[in-house]
């Protein structure tokens, strides 16, 4: 694999030397080119910026350098290549607005043969360059999170370590990129332990010493889980529900469709009791929304319609569950228990027991807690004419 970088500050980009990239440079896996952009421009102050049209504060990379740079290492594309664009560079241009960077994004950038980076300044390149670059060669904006840096150069350096590291034969030990945060599963990685078994008085957690390969398996994965919905709910895969559908987190804007669901769901739960005093009856607009910011809540959409819903907070180490509400016409069809079970899955680390309430006289829905190992706590303080049930977390 071939990569260039082109910068107005080539010093910037030394630690592409360093470690497992600069053993790969020495072994002739990699080969590396860093470009000083300003040995393309053509006046005397080697100007590579200039104001802005239409104003506006900073400055603006002039088209001019990486133009001449483009013709210069890229040259003009054979016919057969322009006709198939798989065989072209890829230019990436580093800014915060472009598409996030992922292991899934590294895993694609690992197949190509040669990577050009244009590292901006400033208040950025000028569009045009970017155009221009479509046209020679394939272009991914890439941007390494929500925050800003001063150039492009510490996220070109952090790409590169993410995709050169994927090639065969860089790593000393393949294996180890399997189990890593971002891989294959798309679970953030567990744990992980060393020497001396005891530490300060911390141990190493005992199943790590049993020897016993599937149970230690397991713990990883679990922990993975754990970790993943603590840290990044975001990257936990929406469930899959046998219709083809999918248990998903709610937005804001669905603040409004969650109120019609909980009244049309909460009235079957008035007459079941015989009480209007269910506080799900009386929340408005506003009171939903700002549960939305204060529970973790998840949808389903049938036909773009919301049909059902869940929401999970933690209470201390109980994962405290509620608004678990499916549409009248969908009830009895299976999606209430996806639904437990999905809010079940997705508690965080710290959850040591699952813990919710219904109405006393709801039958059908203490008929499903039940069979999903909730048991009654008579004992427990719960709202008038509810009772509480609570189960606790294995593993």
């Amino acid at each position: 694999m071939r990569l260039d970088y082109l910068t107005i500050f080539p010093d910037y980009l030394a630690p592409l030397r360093l470690s497992l990239p600069g053993k790969a440079v020495e072994s002739g896996l990699l080969d590396l080119h860093v470009h000083d952009l300003r040995q393309w421009t053509r006046d005397r102050h080697h100007t590579t910026d200039d104001t802005p049209y239409g104003g506006g504060a900073g400055m603006v990379m002039k088209p001019e350098p990486f133009g001449e740079a483009f013709d210069e290492l890229l040259g003009p594309v054979p016919e057969e290549v322009a006709q198939q664009p798989s065989r072209r560079a890829t230019v990436v241009f580093t800014t915060p607005s472009g598409e996030p960077m992922t292991q899934r994004l590294a895993e694609e950038l690992a197949t190509r043969e040669r990577i050009v980076f244009a590292c901006g300044r400033y208040e950025g390149i000028d569009q045009r360059v970017i155009d221009h670059a479509r046209e020679i060669a394939e272009v991914r904006e890439i941007s390494l999170g929500d925050y800003v840096l001063n150039g492009g150069e510490v996220a070109a350096l952090a790409i590169t370590e993410a995709v050169v590291r994927l090639l065969p034969g860089f790593m000393g030990n393949a294996a180890s990129i399997v189990e890593e945060s971002h891989s294959e599963s798309g679970l953030l990685e567990h744990p992980v332990y060393t020497k001396p078994r005891e530490w300060r008085g911390r141990e190493v957690p005992e199943v790590l010493l049993s020897g016993d390969h599937g149970r230690i398996a397991a713990w990883r994965h679990d922990q993975s889980v754990r970790r993943t919905a603590e840290r990044r709910p975001d990257l936990l895969a929406p469930s899959v529900l046998d219709d083809g559908g999918e248990i998903v987190r709610a937005v804001p804007a669905d603040a409004a469709e969650l109120l019609v669901l909980q009244r049309a769901c909460w009235a079957q739960e008035a007459l079941a009791n015989d009480s209007l005093a269910i506080p799900a009856l009386h929340e408005s607009y506003d009171d939903v929304r700002t549960a939305l910011a204060e529970w973790d809540t998840y949808v389903v959409r049938r036909a773009g319609r919301l049909v059902a819903a869940v929401r999970g907070r933690l209470d201390g180490t109980a994962w405290d569950i509620g608004r678990m509400m499916v549409a009248p016409d969908l009830q009895g069809t299976g999606l209430g228990r996806r639904l437990l079970a999905h809010i079940q899955a997705v508690a965080p680390a710290g959850a040591s027991s699952y813990v919710l309430f219904t109405g006393v006289r709801s039958e059908r829905n203490i008929r499903l807690y039940k069979r999903a190992g909730f048991r009654p706590r008579v004992e427990l303080p719960a709202p008038p004419g509810a009772i509480v049930l609570t189960k606790p977390r294995r593993g």
